[in-house]
């Protein structure tokens, strides 16, 4: 019991470093699936809401832009002809089509 407490005594800031990366660690290891799932989050709001902003809301292509700008980068890919956004954010794609009026955009399931 001596020994720890010459341990502690000795480095406190190592102990107190060696605790906090243990409950990161916790945490993570809590948090796992909803981390796993963040990147896709990113380029399916992206691509939802610029879809709602220009086929919805019938914004210019500047404000919709700037709407869904974000701190993490993404980019956008828009078809006129059926009115589908493409997003790419983190490494993931997502894209949503204008379905109508009365329906809206609908996100599109991912293809494999």
């Amino acid at each position: 019991m001596t020994a720890r407490k010459g341990f502690i005594r000795r480095r406190p800031f190592s102990t107190v470093a060696m605790l906090m990366v243990v409950f990161l660690l916790a945490v993570v290891w809590t948090w796992r699936v909803p981390l796993q799932a963040f990147p896709s989050i990113i380029s399916a709001y992206t691509a939802k809401e610029y879809c709602s902003c220009r086929y919805v809301m019938n914004n210019p292509v500047d404000d919709c832009q700037a709407y869904v700008k974000q701190w993490l980068p993404s980019t956008l890919t828009e078809s006129l002809a059926d009115k589908r956004i493409t997003a790419t954010g983190m490494g993931r794609e997502s894209s949503a089509q204008w379905q109508g009026q009365r329906q809206g955009c609908r996100l599109l399931p991912a293809e494999p």
